[in-house]
């Protein structure tokens, strides 16, 4: 979670963030309008935040110092956790791991989809109901398709935009709910 959705979820100001911690208030402003990074300031200023806002300094510092992923690195991964877990282990991991919601928060809106959609795809093909905790996530969207880069190569090099088309038809439907094109979750090396 961000400083700006700690500071709303507290329901708090940052006038009166600013003024308990006795960080300068521009200053604070400054790093919830992006214009300084938390990162980048002293080791003083996010204790005092940390402090003020009730959470760790790695809380604070977390949403920045965790890089996002390559989206194609963060499909393989997930395909090989579940090579890995084998179906229901990988339900109930990340089920109560709730990555799907932290991606969600963070606005990794690809990752959380994903996530999503393989979770609902495993629930299906097992026979076991799907988890109502991300009922709200279901109906959310992604604004434009994101086919795998193989089909994006391959409809490039062949300048044969049926290919696209082709791996849409074949998509898996809980991805394809989401704008997302993914037939193949289980042939990983």
């Amino acid at each position: 979670m961000n400083i700006n959705e700690i500071i709303n979820e507290k329901h708090l100001s940052k006038y009166r963030v600013a003024k308990k911690s006795g960080i300068p208030y521009m200053t604070l402003n400054d790093i919830c309008n992006g214009k300084a990074r938390l990162d980048k300031c002293s080791a003083d200023t996010v204790y005092k935040l940390a402090k003020e806002l009730d959470v760790t300094m790695e809380e604070l510092l977390e949403p920045i110092m965790t890089p996002r992923p390559v989206f194609e690195l963060f499909k393989s991964n997930v395909c090989h956790k579940l090579k890995e877990l084998g179906d229901i282990d990988f339900l109930i991991d990340t089920i109560e791991s709730d990555e799907i919601m932290t991606y969600y928060k963070r606005a990794w809106y690809p990752e959380s989809l994903y996530l999503l959609a393989m979770v609902d795809y495993i629930s299906r093909i097992n026979d076991v109901p799907l988890c109502g905790a991300y009922n709200d996530i279901r109906k959310a969207k992604l604004k434009s398709v994101i086919y795998p880069s193989s089909i994006i190569t391959a409809a490039a090099v062949s300048g044969d935009s049926k290919i696209k088309e082709r791996a849409m038809e074949e998509s898996i439907p809980e991805f394809m709910r989401f704008n997302i094109v993914e037939s193949e979750v289980r042939n990983v090396n």
